[in-house]
């Protein structure tokens, strides 16, 4: 087991605190420290981890507000927007239907109705069986390229 000084602890602690795996954070402290540690070390200063049950004070706090900050700071990031990524499926659908790969253009379509259905969106009931679980509802998803000014007249003509 590798001694690590405060900044290599700080460094796996802010990792971990932003969802890194141990594999990926122990990779990072040898190019990053040169230091080889193992998986199960790093998992030792998870404080949501059962190997991490034992980890000080100071770096449980730092741990905690890193993971904070970071949740706090996913908003800015235009993948976690759900209109961004709309947007983006829309353009490969349409660039999949326009090269007639239907097979694609399929899944994609699907992915949007996933999307707004909110299926990817993590619901949880309360233990009295209330909550905000999802119920189910029927998506219908049209793909209307905004550029193009009678898109809806072409779509009904055709």
């Amino acid at each position: 087991m590798a001694a690590l000084g405060s900044e290599a602890k700080a460094f796996i602690v802010q990792a971990l605190a932003c969802f890194d795996t141990p594999s990926q954070v122990a990779e990072a402290v040898k190019n990053e420290f040169g230091l080889t540690i193992s998986r199960q070390q790093v998992e030792s200063h998870d404080p949501t981890k059962y190997a991490g049950r034992g980890l000080g004070k100071k770096w449980a706090d730092m741990f905690h507000e890193c993971r904070r900050v970071f949740r706090e700071q996913t908003i800015d990031i235009p993948i976690a927007n759900r209109a961004f990524r709309l947007r983006a499926l829309g353009r490969m659908a349409e660039r999949a239907e326009n090269m007639r790969n239907l097979a694609l253009t399929a899944q994609l379509l699907e992915q949007a109705a996933k999307e707004v259905g909110d299926v990817y969106v993590n619901r949880q009931a309360k233990a009295d069986g209330t909550g905000d679980a999802p119920t189910p509802t029927r998506v219908e998803v049209a793909i209307v390229d905004a550029r193009k000014p009678d898109a809806d007249a072409e779509r009904s003509s055709g």
